[in-house]
């Protein structure tokens, strides 16, 4: 075998253009993070969680599309870690060697990994199963903190050198196109966009799969296999993204909806100990998950994204063991049995002793002629880099006057050549905070637009012009992109009769559905289920609010499940 290149060989992909991907953010070039080496004080510290094991060359530690991998820390030797091509050739990316480990953010769950990995020579490592490496990670946290930063920045470096992933062939306009694009994007997956109308590299790849314009989009798997126009589900089974589920397995908790406050119930039900399942429909984050930046969220003077927020608490969730099931949405709730039974789309259910919801609220839609057409093709709820690239010096209409629409204007105003904010009211004052405010007012790239609604939507295939209402009359504007922010409606049409709700079918809790003090302001009408978050009937619709109630909200499921279990011991 070849001498395998030391980690400062890594080598680097081109993209479409022929232009190195690397610049002064590269996590590859982070090695003393990325690729740490672990002192000798460290593995000794650690001995009893593994053990020692002698792989001859070649030998297989783990292989691409497994679930539950062990963790190895080399002690002689190395490990090249590979992805293989749809030929079957190996190309080896990075080698792990000498107090180095493997891995990375895949060993905090159960999906499929994304890489392989081999010995390189005679390799001697230390083993540590699935349920040792996450006892070792929680019981050394200096250990675990090296560990964990490093798969953090490991998976940005297989997103950004779209290393272990798939390739996403179609037009990038087109709205199955964005779906699969925003999907992947916000689970975290590696991938890489062809454009067929601007990549140079879209020919080859449709006449050396041989797939026809009219199979659009198509995701290309590492193995040559094509998946045509894959809806959210069909994907995440087939790329290994959801835990398998047992119908048959009690949880101590399950929580639908992995927004802010579903992700810090998680967190602190799963660091308590309780077995723990998070349901989510689509990705972590929920509507904050697609926020650009958020500016006043306790301890980010700079701000965070939501997509940032979102995945660090999920990886802190499946630290402490939580499990997260994507594209697994709730259609049902059964609560007539010994223990709540939430189904699924997909014929699939899971069963769970106690529950928290937190599903949060979907968009409100402009309820024009066409607005459902033109979603994802001119139309959009979320302004991310993603969506900014599409309208990137060009006007853009942002319609709404809360935050999240604020904050949508300023973030686009970096790229395109001018935002109109549309308001109906004739002040900001109530809905807005004052910081953004004066933000808008300020920069010459916005223009707010008081009393101004849109009253037609104008395009064959896509979006290309609007009409809005304003104190001035009618103006049309060759717009292509309209960023919809306009408040929510709640998601809980999926639980039946089983809640009280209100007028507006949010959930009631505490006192406003039981009539009188309850032991928590976030019980439901039915023990042993808590709200909370934007479901939950007079909620602060904040990030941060809904952190605190998912955090909070713990102490009342441990203490139902405690009086369950008095009660089915006082039975026996």
């Amino acid at each position: 075998m070849t001498t395998p290149p030391t980690n400062s060989q890594t080598s680097i992909p081109q993209n479409s253009n022929g232009v190195s991907s690397v610049d002064g953010a590269d996590p590859y070039q982070r090695e003393e993070q990325t690729f740490p080496t672990l002192k000798e004080s460290h593995l000794n510290r650690i001995q009893s969680f593994c053990e020692k094991e002698t792989l001859s060359d070649g030998a297989l530690l783990f292989e691409r599309g497994q679930r539950s991998v062990d963790f190895f820390i080399i002690l002689s030797g190395a490990v090249e870690i590979f992805e293989t091509d749809d030929s079957g050739n190996a190309n080896v990316f990075t080698v792990h060697r000498e107090h180095q480990f493997t891995g990375e953010l895949d060993l905090f769950n159960d999906r499929e990994i994304l890489v392989s990995g081999r010995a390189s020579g005679v390799t001697e490592v230390l083993r540590f199963k699935r349920p040792d490496f996450r006892r070792m990670v929680v019981t050394e946290p200096d250990i675990g903190e090296i560990i964990m930063r490093a798969f953090i920045l490991r998976r940005v470096g297989l997103i950004r050198h779209m290393q272990g992933g798939v390739t996403v062939l179609g037009r990038k306009q087109d709205s199955l196109t964005l779906q699969i694009d925003r999907f992947l994007t916000r689970n975290g997956y590696p991938h890489r966009m062809l454009d067929i109308d601007s990549d140079e590299d879209s020919a080859s790849a449709m006449d050396g799969f041989s797939i026809e314009r009219s199979d659009l989009p198509v995701v290309i798997l590492p193995d040559g296999c094509l998946l045509k126009a894959p809806s959210d589900k069909e994907l995440a089974d087939a790329l290994g993204l959801t835990e398998e589920l047992h119908p048959d397995h009690v949880y101590d908790l399950a929580v639908i909806g992995a927004g802010p406050s579903g992700l810090a119930a998680a967190v602190y039900a799963a660091s308590e100990g309780l077995e723990t399942i998070i349901i989510e429909k689509l990705a972590p984050g929920g509507q904050a998950g697609t926020s650009s930046k958020i500016e006043n969220y306790l301890g980010f003077p700079t701000g965070i994204s939501g997509q940032a927020l979102a995945g660090r608490a999920q990886i802190q969730a499946q630290k402490f063991g939580a499990k997260l099931a994507i594209s697994r949405n709730a259609i049902g709730l059964d609560c007539g049995g010994d223990y709540n039974k939430v189904n699924l789309e997909g014929d699939e259910a899971i069963c769970t002793r106690a529950l928290v919801i937190a599903t949060g609220a979907s968009y409100r839609k402009l309820n024009l002629e066409n607005d459902e057409k033109f979603e994802g093709q001119g139309i959009h709820y979320a302004a991310t880099p993603m969506e900014s690239k599409l309208c990137h010096d060009e006007e853009v209409a942002v319609v709404g006057g809360g935050n999240s629409a604020g904050q949508a204007a300023m973030f686009l105003s970096q790229t395109a050549k001018h935002v109109h904010l549309l308001i109906r009211s004739k002040t900001l004052a109530a809905s807005m905070s004052s910081y953004l405010i004066d933000r808008l007012e300020a920069s010459p790239k916005v223009t707010i637009r008081y009393e101004t609604a849109i009253t037609e939507l104008v395009g064959e295939d896509y979006l290309e012009s609007l009409r809005w209402q304003g104190p001035d009359g009618l103006e049309d504007k060759d717009i292509r992109n309209v960023f919809v922010m306009i408040g929510a409606v709640p998601n809980t049409r999926w639980i039946g009769d089983c809640l009280q709700l209100d007028d507006g079918g949010f959930i009631r809790t505490g006192s406003d559905c039981q009539g009188e003090p309850t032991d928590s302001p976030y019980m439901t009408s039915r023990p042993g289920i808590v709200a909370v978050g934007d479901v939950r009937s007079g909620s602060v619709k904040r990030v941060a609010s809904g952190v605190g109630e998912g955090s909070v909200v713990i102490q009342a499921v441990h203490k139902y499940l405690a009086n369950q279990k008095e009660a089915e011991l006082a039975e026996a």
